[in-house]
C-alpha cells in the first residue's frame, strides 16, 4: 500500500502471516467501500498509518475477504446474506481470529451481532474505538498543531451510534485536539441518518422529495463548520453528496476521524 508520501507500507495478509508461523492480534476488516470506493480508501490508507505508527500487530484477509453481506440482508436477501457470511466465517475461523477491527459501522455491526448466529464469535472494534485505546494506552499521542482554532462537527452513523450505542469514543478522539466539537441539534441518539443504510445509497431519489442526506448536511452546515466529521465510509459520500447537492463544497471539508488523526499528527 503506498502513502500519499510515498513512503511504502507493506500489509501483510493472514495466508502469509500463517506461512510464518504467526497469528497477528488484529484482523483488519477492510470493507468494500473501503477496498473499492476512491474516497473510502483514503480512510483505509489513513487508518493503516496509524496503526503503523501504533505499532499494532495486524493483517489483512487481502483477497479472501468478500462482503459481510449487511447490504443483502437490509435489502431482504437473506439466502445471498447466509451465504457471504458462511464463506467470511470459514476463513476467519481457520485463521483462529480473535480480533477484528474495521472502519466501517455496517460492518462491524454484522461482524460483532450477526455472525455470533451462524458460528463466528469475534472481539469487534470500530476503528474509533481502537484508536480511542491506543490513545489510553498512550501508543498514540496527539499533538495537535495543524487543526488549532478549527471548528468541527461530528455526524454518528447509525449503526455505530442507536445500534451499537457508541458515542463517546469518536468525540474523545475529537476532544484530543486543539479545534472545538460543535454538536449539531440532532445528535447521538437524536441524530438524522445519512440515508445510505440498508442498501439505500443505490436507490435512485424521488423527483420533488428532499432526500435525507439533504437533510442531514443542512444540519452540519447550521453550526458553520470547518470539518465534518464522520466515521463511516457510506456516510462520507452521502453528506459529500449533500455540499455538491447544494453546491456548497467549499463551506466544509469532510474527513473521517482517522483522516484528521493522520492531518494532526503529520503521518
Amino acid at each position: 500500500m503506498s502513502t500519499e508520501n510515498k513512503r511504502k507500507i507493506k500489509v501483510r495478509t493472514m495466508a502469509e502471516m500463517a506461512d510464518d508461523g504467526k497469528k497477528p492480534e488484529y484482523l483488519f476488516w477492510v470493507g468494500s467501500a473501503g477496498s473499492y470506493d476512491d474516497r473510502a480508501k483514503k480512510i483505509t490508507r489513513d487508518f493503516v498509518k496509524i496503526l503503523e505508527h501504533a505499532k499494532v500487530d495486524y493483517a489483512v484477509l487481502g483477497t479472501e475477504e468478500i462482503d459481510t453481506g449487511d447490504n443483502a440482508r437490509r435489502a431482504g436477501n437473506e439466502f445471498l446474506f447466509q451465504m457471504q457470511a458462511m464463506q467470511n466465517i470459514e476463513v476467519l475461523n481457520s485463521y483462529e481470529v480473535k480480533k477484528i477491527v474495521t472502519c466501517d459501522p455496517h460492518d462491524y455491526n454484522t461482524l460483532k451481532n450477526e455472525y455470533c448466529d451462524l458460528g463466528g464469535n469475534y472481539e469487534v472494534y470500530h476503528h474509533t474505538q481502537l484508536i480511542k485505546k491506543l490513545i489510553n494506552e498512550n501508543k498514540l499521542k496527539i499533538n495537535d498543531t495543524e487543526l488549532t482554532g478549527k471548528k468541527i462537527t461530528y455526524h454518528d452513523p447509525c449503526y455505530l451510534g442507536r445500534g451499537n450505542n457508541e458515542y463517546e469514543a469518536p468525540r474523545f478522539i475529537l476532544k484530543q485536539l486543539k479545534s472545538s466539537l460543535v454538536e449539531m441539534n440532532r445528535n447521538k441518539s437524536r441524530s438524522l441518518c445519512c440515508g445510505a443504510g440498508g442498501a439505500q445509497m443505490f436507490k435512485e431519489a424521488e423527483k420533488g422529495d428532499k432526500e435525507i442526506y439533504e437533510l442531514r448536511t443542512e444540519d452540519a452546515l447550521e453550526v458553520k463548520p470547518d470539518i465534518i466529521a464522520t466515521s463511516c465510509p457510506f456516510c462520507m459520500t452521502m453528506i459529500m453528496d449533500g455540499l455538491k447537492m447544494k453546491d456548497m463544497q467549499k463551506a466544509a471539508e469532510v474527513l473521517d476521524i482517522a483522516e484528521i488523526i493522520v492531518r494532526s499528527k503529520k503521518l
